[in-house]
């Protein structure tokens, strides 16, 4: 009886106060299933690398990475994206002007955007803003955990995969035009975005939920990007084969509104 308790006691306060690390992350068990759950940035800073030693140790022992998808392939995923009609003949002149200026700011040509699709415009402008605040790809704590996974020979599991992502891009309405205008509305919000994920990863992650984000997606793209992937992942994770994984998705899905902690643990 009195191990019953105890029992019943140390999971009571293991809901109070999950272990806590230095990165974003958090435990998961779902069943005979451990989940690390980690918040990576998809693009990273120089410091970020190496990865923390805690982190590289819980891949050691984990029986698979699980990731959103396996971006250490070469091919480039915008490889056979169909040319749009030129962007006076697309955007209204209010986004074409802003979009312009934009451009002047960043040192772009306005003509590297004139026939892509609004959706690629939108990932192009916010990989510049990215690389302005100093981060790089072969820094990002996806692509990090996914070359150590291999070196270690762990398996990859992909939530999506590029081609999946590329697909959901392309399904946005009229080509991801409030992407674009998304991107441009909230061009500072997300900047400063990017630097408090950074800081989640050089200082400490917040350490109180729920966590109070900025919105930089319309109500729409947020089901889309955000919402309805978070469920389509919980379902996959809740399906894994009964073991040990690390699972790194995009810092935000830890955070905000339906985020996927809240709907693992539900």
């Amino acid at each position: 009886m009195k191990s019953s308790l105890w029992h019943g006691l140390q999971q009571w306060v293991t809901r109070l106060f999950p272990a806590s690390y230095r990165w974003p992350a958090l435990d998961i068990r779902l069943g005979d299933r451990r989940l690390h759950l980690t918040g990576s940035i998809h693009m990273g800073t120089r410091d970020m690398q190496p990865l923390p030693a805690g982190l590289l140790r819980q891949l050691q022992k984990a029986d698979a990475l699980v990731v959103e998808a396996d971006i250490t392939q070469g091919e480039s995923p915008f490889t056979g994206v169909e040319t749009a009609p030129p962007l006076a003949t697309r955007l209204e002149p209010a986004a074409l002007q802003q979009l312009t200026a934009l451009c002047e700011t960043l040192s772009l040509s306005l003509s590297l955007f004139d026939h892509l699709p609004f959706w690629q415009i939108a990932l192009m402008l916010q990989a510049q803003q990215a690389q302005r605040l100093g981060l790089r790809p072969q820094y990002g704590v996806d692509y990090q955990l996914l070359q150590a996974a291999k070196s270690a020979g762990k398996r990859i599991i992909e939530l999506e995969g590029p081609d999946t992502q590329i697909a959901l891009l392309k399904s946005l309405p009229q080509d991801g035009l409030a992407l674009l205008l998304d991107t441009l509305t909230h061009w500072h919000t997300n900047a400063r975005l990017l630097q408090t994920m950074i800081s989640w990863w050089l200082d400490a992650p917040p350490a109180r939920q729920p966590v109070r984000l900025p919105g930089t997606f319309s109500s729409e793209l947020n089901d889309t990007l955000m919402r309805n992937r978070n469920q389509h992942w919980r379902d996959l994770l809740q399906a894994l084969p009964p073991g040990r994984y690390v699972v790194a998705v995009g810092a935000l899905h830890l955070y905000g509104d339906d985020n996927l902690p809240a709907l693992l643990k539900q």
